[in-house]
């Protein structure tokens, strides 16, 4: 029987570590958090589902209930209140008028601020965040606020003058795209939030 002489295992060289690890600064805590700022990275968008037309079409109607509850009731009440007043030989339906007129201007202003600061920060109308539908571009990134002001809105009120360009512009709605004409000139489309 031969006896295995007791040889000692030859040193591997040494590898170097391909993630080297940082050399704490005097007084550090190696255990706290990074103090780095991190934006969060959303994920790879799966398919953008369009709002269905009904939804849409009771934003639009709700929106238009917001804006006739703020703006308009205002002028009517003190209109009508005015007008009693001045059948009646009253001197208080100037005021009532004025009143009319100066809450008409407070329900703009705060409507206004209301529905620009939401489209801003979110891309919805006030009814649009109720019913979880936003505007977004055709590509699926942010529509920006001047996008969504004068693209969709003041061009089409400025075209909204020609006969029948209401009626035609709600018609491109029934389109595979379900992209009305506002939404076709300005490269908008509307989806699920």
């Amino acid at each position: 029987m031969s006896a295995i002489p007791n040889a000692s295992p030859t040193p591997r060289p040494a590898v170097p570590n391909p993630r080297p690890r940082p050399t704490p600064t005097a007084g550090a805590n190696p255990y706290a958090p990074p103090r780095a700022r991190v934006r969060d990275v959303t994920g790879p968008r799966t398919a953008t589902v369009l709002a269905e037309r009904s939804t849409r079409f009771w934003a639009a109607m709700v929106d238009g209930l917001i804006f006739t509850v703020m703006v308009y009731t205002p002028l009517i009440v003190g209109s009508a209140m005015a007008g009693l007043g001045a059948q009646s030989g009253n001197s208080a339906g100037v005021g009532f008028l004025m009143i009319g007129l100066g809450l008409t201007l407070v329900g703009l202003v705060i409507w206004t601020w209301m529905t620009l600061k939401q489209m801003r920060d979110t891309g919805q109308s006030l009814a649009k965040k109720y019913f979880n539908i936003k505007v977004v571009m055709k590509d699926g990134s942010a529509a920006s606020l001047g996008t969504l002001i004068w693209k969709r809105n003041v061009l089409n009120w400025l075209l909204s003058i020609i006969p029948i360009y209401g009626f035609i512009e709600i018609l491109f709605i029934f389109g595979e795209e379900r992209q009305c004409l506002h939404d076709k000139l300005a490269d908008t489309i509307v989806v699920e939030a």
